[in-house]
């Protein structure tokens, strides 16, 4: 941190600003007793430590804007979107995150890709359409981990990551009445009925609730929206490799070790 606080300030400072607004937080669930609340602090406090740890295990360097942005990310979606309901208050919180989400995979797919396709010791060179294109493939892969991940959270903690669409129409085989799969249209919903074992019938006014499929898919839109944008952007840098233009501040890069340099210019010298 103290060489971080030297080289990325802006980062340094950002790290700490959105840790303090988490223990504030952490602090306000317990006096409220929200204890989920408080794991997902708790969780969110480990998850800020990630840039920086890949950073010394992987021995890479993170763009300051790339790590500002992740930190952003995991606050925005754990701590706004999570315990202050931003995902049921604004309408387009989850899109803007899922769409976000894309960017950086596909930023952190490209790098990888880059980073062997320059070592010295690798005999695979890949294209830059190759390239962007495995960048898109490896962003909808962990979108679609992530997918399951929620699947299975809805299934055996009884949570609701899957969020629900009221839909006013829907195309079923269920309602077919001679089992031969045909497609059924049902138009015009304007409300739905669930009854339960002991009786009681619940209401569902304005269509039919849809449980996640809805939110599945537009989740992976927008991740391979995201995904898409930023394969141009890579394609472009791999054909010019401007350290200065935009998606440069998205790649993450292997650090050069002072020793390797010193042992270049050594070697170069004689």
């Amino acid at each position: 941190m103290r060489q971080k606080r030297q080289n990325e300030p802006m980062v340094f400072y950002l790290y700490f600003i959105l840790r303090a607004l988490v223990l504030i937080t952490l602090v306000r669930s317990a006096f409220i007793g929200h204890y989920e609340h408080m794991m997902l602090c708790v969780l969110t406090l480990v998850l800020l430590l990630v840039p920086s740890f890949l950073e010394h295990t992987l021995d890479i360097e993170l763009p300051d804007l790339l790590e500002s942005i992740i930190l952003l990310f995991i606050f925005a979606a754990e701590i706004l979107g999570e315990i202050d309901a931003f995902y049921i208050s604004i309408p387009f919180w989850d899109t803007i995150l899922h769409t976000t989400w894309g960017f950086m995979c596909a930023g952190i797919g490209f790098a990888l890709f880059d980073i062997l396709n320059r070592s010295e010791n690798s005999s695979i060179h890949l294209t830059p359409l190759y390239m962007a294109v495995s960048a898109v493939a490896f962003s909808m892969c962990i979108g679609a981990c992530w997918e399951i991940f929620e699947y299975f959270a809805d299934c055996f903690i009884g949570v609701d990551m899957q969020k629900d669409t009221l839909v006013q129409a829907i195309n079923t085989v269920w309602l077919d009445p001679t089992n031969s799969n045909v497609t059924i249209p049902v138009r015009d919903i304007v409300s739905s009925q669930i009854t339960l074992a002991s009786g009681e019938v619940i209401s569902i006014p304005g269509g039919y609730l849809d449980i996640g499929i809805h939110d599945t898919m537009a989740d992976l839109i927008v991740n391979l929206i995201g995904a898409l944008v930023f394969a141009v952007l890579g394609f472009a840098y791999v054909k010019t490799r401007d350290n200065n233009s935009f998606a440069a501040r998205f790649i993450p890069r292997v650090r050069k070790r002072v020793s390797e340099a010193v042992g270049k210019a050594g070697s170069s010298a004689e």
